[in-house]
């Protein structure tokens, strides 16, 4: 449940309550660094009033001057905002208490905002503000980080090298190494989760998003299914997993910012977990022929299938590859790096909104069934179904679906609707988001309804999709900027006359990632 940051993309068991770009927002103009708070004097609460954060309500207008919109998600929405004080711009979270039904959902909130308090001031870590709370919502202050994340700046590059690879992985896994020895488990460490402080060269990268992460208790087994697809550890698919995860993740990364894809790859989410349960990875496919033996030595400890042999973030950090002035070459790595690290962000952002534009065009004689069963799991008639109701409703139909297989039901529909579970994995599901997510396979496939899908975007009928209709379309959903929408044609256009025709755009609804 992040709230500085997020930019989730096939997520698992989590809960993101900030959408802090979670819409694909325009970044900020400025990053300003936290400055020390005021002394304020807040007003007590209501009578009878039930707080979250267990302090006196206080009015966040009454101290900041809300501004700019930079994302919405599925509980709140982040504004840019001013310390009417001081006059230093910040980025805040307002989160709607109406929607933190469940206890639950509340203690996340909490624990969030103190493990942010806890963490703030360290090097590498979003810089908290404060938290105001008062009758309708939390609102939570922090640094605004305006660079973009932390393959924003890498493809926005025209090479770079195992030297500035190690330098960001350094930053990656000083954050494990801080959080570790803080009592922190971070549990969704993934590029969206660093974000830079603002476009210049020499800005910080920041850790954000701690809205998985817990404090550690020495001895404690944890079994949550959380974290990210791509970057899930193998224990975390057991449900018996520790600290180490951290470093799994972190590997990951690494990984990819030295070949543009992840090492654990598959068409479907079960596929990936499959590869991330097997621990085969390739080193044999360009570039990895030209990087270094030590860097691939790195790689190899820190994706270790066993945690407790796995390298610890400390001594990663001591890694003759990893160390600064250590042995990574100033030698560029393969220019197709970043055209993959490009088509890695790009891929799905497109698809996701033909997937939503498909499930909403769908005919009431095609998706009566999927209402019907929809209605029936909802046993609260609210308009959505929690964890909860979607694991009694598949097993009153006699589901022989496993603990873990509901909960990757669960998180197949967060990915595709770009939402995200809470953290115990009672996440709730709407009703357009359960159609876009169940609907049967052989219905993307169907001409009738890409074609529909395809005219969504081509809104002059003329057989293309333009950038102008591509990026009016991104607007209408929400996300999206003219960056992203460059690499979008970039990856779908294959004939490369800068718009996409309806054979490209079949061929991307009907395919996965392009590896090498």
């Amino acid at each position: 449940m992040g709230l500085c940051g997020s930019k989730s993309k096939h997520t698992v068991a989590t809960r993101d309550i900030d959408g802090y770009f979670s819409q694909e927002p325009t970044p900020p103009a400025v990053a300003v660094e936290a400055t020390k708070e005021s002394p304020r004097t807040p007003p007590p609460p209501s009578s009878g009033a039930s707080t979250i954060l267990g302090k006196p309500f206080e009015e966040v207008r009454s101290l900041y001057s809300l501004g700019k919109e930079l994302g919405r998600g599925q509980f709140g929405v982040t504004y840019v905002c001013t310390d009417r004080a001081t006059g230093a711009t910040y980025a805040c979270k307002s989160i709607s208490k109406r929607k933190l039904s469940r206890r639950s959902d509340r203690d996340d909130v909490k624990r969030e905002v103190q493990i942010m308090q806890h963490l703030s001031g360290q090097a590498n870590i979003v810089e908290f503000r404060g938290a105001y709370e008062d009758r309708n919502s939390v609102n939570v202050v922090m640094e605004l980080c305006a660079g973009g994340d932390l393959f924003d700046r890498i493809s926005a590059k025209g090479d770079y090298s195992e030297r500035e690879a190690a330098a960001v992985g350094r930053a990656v896994v000083g954050v494990v190494n801080t959080c570790h020895f803080m009592g922190v488990m971070h549990r969704d460490l993934k590029p969206e989760n660093f974000l830079l402080t603002t476009n210049d060269e020499d800005a910080m990268l920041k850790a954000t998003d701690f809205g998985l992460s817990v404090f550690i208790e020495e001895g404690k087994v944890y079994k949550d299914m959380v974290g990210s697809v791509y970057y899930i550890a193998p224990e975390v698919l057991k449900q018996r997993y520790g600290k180490e995860i951290d470093v799994w993740s972190a590997g990951v990364i690494l990984y990819i910012l030295l070949s543009g894809v992840p090492p654990f790859w598959a068409e479907t989410e079960r596929g990936i977990f499959d590869a991330i349960s097997k621990g085969e990875f390739d080193f044999e496919s360009t570039p990895w022929p030209t990087i270094s033996s030590s860097a691939k030595d790195l790689i190899v400890k820190m994706l270790t299938m066993d945690p407790k042999k796995r390298i610890t973030a400390s001594e990663a950090l001591q890694h003759p590859w990893l160390k600064e002035g250590g042995e990574a070459s100033d030698k560029p790595i393969d220019s197709a790096v970043l055209i993959r690290l490009k088509q890695f962000k790009a891929m799905n952002k497109l698809k996701k909104m033909a997937l939503k534009v498909i499930a909403e065009n769908l005919s009431e004689e095609e998706i009566k069934g999927l209402k019907q069963m929809f209605s029936n799991m909802d046993t609260d008639k609210n308009g959505s179904i929690t964890y909860e109701e979607l694991k009694t409703g598949l097993a009153r139909l006699g589901s022989k679906l496993s603990e873990t297989e509901i909960k990757q039901l669960v998180e197949a529909v967060r990915w595709i609707c770009t939402l995200r579970a809470d953290v115990d994995g009672n996440g709730t599901i709407d009703y357009i988001e359960f159609i876009t997510a169940t609907m049967h396979r052989h219905k993307l496939e169907r001409d009738e309804h890409l074609y529909k899908a395809f005219q969504y975007f081509d809104k002059d009928n003329s057989g293309f999709i333009t950038r102008d209709e591509l990026e009016s379309a991104m607007k209408e959903q929400g996300m999206g900027d003219a960056e992203t929408i460059k690499e979008i044609i970039s990856e779908v256009d294959r004939d490369n006359d800068g718009k996409i025709n309806y054979d490209e755009f079949c061929s991307m609804m009907r395919s996965g990632i392009q590896k090498e």
